[in-house]
């Protein structure tokens, strides 16, 4: 299973940045991006990669443990950038410093469960919205997205997600992400 941990954004987050994200896909040279779908949207605490299903059971244990030592907190999905000229992303506000924790306890966690996790980077919370087919001037979409900020919502979640690749070689399909874990932040969790 190819597996990551994540926060989901509250829907109405979703929204708002859908209606912003429409806006940039009316920009010129936007049919030159690969949209992701709003279902899609999440923020990657964790990049686990392939995971054997026999760590499953230890993996759900220690990420309940991780999320119970988090407690909740505001998180706004605000702004935007760009990783170098192929992937352009909106970013967050608020709780971001309890965010990059909950990601260093979901690292930990998958770590401790047997998951190599030998590709830290330093954590970046973001969403992807777009990538490029080829290098593209991103510029002009992370200056539009430079205002946006969606309303306040609380996370109150850590999800463990699976990514199923497309398999049809369709044109434009996109992985599926299915949540096959959540549970609940604090010690009431």
């Amino acid at each position: 299973m190819r597996l990551f941990a994540a926060v989901l954004p509250d829907p109405a987050a979703v929204s708002e940045l859908a209606v912003a994200v429409d806006r940039l896909r009316a920009l010129p040279g936007a049919d030159g991006l690969r949209w992701t779908w709003r279902a899609g949207w999440h923020f990657t605490l964790a990049f686990m990669g392939e995971v054997d299903e026999g760590l499953l059971p230890a993996l759900r244990e220690r990420l309940a443990r991780a999320a119970r030592h988090s407690e909740p907190f505001e998180l706004r999905v605000r702004g935007g950038g760009k990783f170098g000229r192929r992937a352009l992303w909106a970013g967050a506000d608020g709780g971001v410093e309890e965010l990059g924790r909950l990601a260093g306890r979901a690292e930990a966690a998958a770590r401790r469960a047997g998951v190599p996790m030998d590709r830290h980077r330093a954590y970046h919370p973001h969403l992807t919205v777009a990538r490029g087919r080829t290098d593209a001037d991103l510029r002009p979409y992370v200056e539009e997205l430079r205002s946006f900020a969606s309303t306040p919502c609380q996370v109150r979640d850590l999800s463990l997600v699976r990514s199923n690749l497309p398999a049809g070689g369709t044109a434009g399909e996109q992985p599926r992400y299915e949540t096959v874990g959540s549970w609940p932040l604090g010690r009431s969790g």
